[in-house]
């Protein structure tokens, strides 16, 4: 089969080799993977930045897959060859709070990933996929679409009429903007480009501020709340945003802490932690649990990924440079 491995850290090291075809074990399931996609995170663990947290000896990157049953190993009864299947991010945490033994198998990190013909799971970490969603659209949701839903759903508890902040244009912040506008909210998105500027408003987003422009949006994005503030921040930019996160959020709002795109290390003036009463809390993807609970509702909505460009499994080097160059809506899939 062929597959994108990593033996060295940095994207240029990626190669395309021909490897043998993985076997089910007693429990595992065999998918022939049709489609992955890419997330800011892969960049991170292809160059290496989980360190020690993430597998050496030669990885398979991608954390999103989809495809089709290829063969099912000893005892597997919930799956059979021909079935459409998806795998999930962490595939030991089934629901509830996490523990470190839930979250210590992710794809494409700690566990061999996607980017590959063929790959074996745990029965118990593939969902099905729905039949509304082509393969790339369904492996879109495993790493971003999940995390959006977590931080939108599960932890923001967004409900009608609230405002939700968003930043940016990437994966995860457009699922967030579908999501909020499913549950009823008003959306306040950010962006630095005119052009994406339209496309989020034909997404739903109620308004949107091109943070070049004003380089206060966190209290630009207050105002349009009426002073108040808004419930939910989806902070995807890290130590460069929070401080304007901090600005826009409402007295005992949520900023969801996802991403670092900005930057890892900041100093926080805590004086607007303690005056907001605000809660900062992480979101790392989310369960199996939380997985189904995101399907029934796209389905209910008719919610369909947003994908910007695809390209073949032998282009991921340039594909990975396309993400990194932020020059994607939405999410950046590939064929395979």
């Amino acid at each position: 089969m062929k597959a994108a491995l990593l033996t060295t850290p940095g994207i240029a090291n990626l190669t395309i080799t021909d490897m043998a075809e993985p076997e089910p074990g007693p429990g595992e399931v065999k998918v022939r993977i049709r489609a992955s996609s890419l997330n800011y995170r892969d960049l991170i663990t292809v160059e290496g930045g989980y360190g020690s947290k993430q597998k050496q000896d030669g990885l398979i990157p991608l954390s999103d897959g989809a495809g089709e049953v290829a063969a099912v190993g000893a005892g597997v009864t919930a799956f059979k060859p021909g079935d459409r299947v998806t795998p999930i991010f962490f595939s030991d945490w089934m629901g509830g709070e996490p523990t470190a033994q839930d979250m210590a198998r992710a794809l494409g990190g700690s566990a061999q990933g996607c980017a590959a013909e063929f790959q074996c799971f745990p029965e118990h970490g593939l969902v099905r996929t729905p039949t509304f969603l082509s393969d790339a659209e369904a492996a879109s949701t495993v790493c971003a679409g999940l995390t959006a839903w977590q931080a939108v759903v599960e932890q923001g508890r967004i409900r009608p009429g609230d405002w939700v902040l968003t930043q940016g244009t990437g994966g995860v912040s457009i699922f967030a903007l579908q999501f909020a506008k499913a549950m009823g909210a008003r959306v306040i998105a950010t962006t630095s480009s005119d052009a994406k500027a339209a496309k989020l408003r034909e997404l739903g987003a109620d308004q949107v501020l091109n943070y070049r422009d004003i380089t206060d949006w966190g209290k630009a994005a207050k105002s349009l709340t009426g002073g108040a503030g808004v419930d939910l921040v989806v902070e995807v930019g890290g130590a460069g945003t929070l401080g304007q996160s901090l600005r826009a959020v409402r007295i005992g709002g949520t900023i969801a802490m996802i991403g670092v795109l900005a930057g890892q290390k900041s100093e926080i003036n805590m004086g607007f932690v303690l005056m907001t009463n605000s809660r900062i809390q992480g979101i790392t993807v989310g369960s199996r649990e939380m997985h189904l609970a995101m399907y029934r509702a796209m389905e209910a909505h008719e919610i369909h990924p947003v994908i910007s460009d695809t390209y073949p499994l032998a282009e991921i080097r340039e594909a990975m440079a396309h993400q990194q160059a932020g020059r994607h809506f939405g999410k950046v899939a590939l064929e395979i």
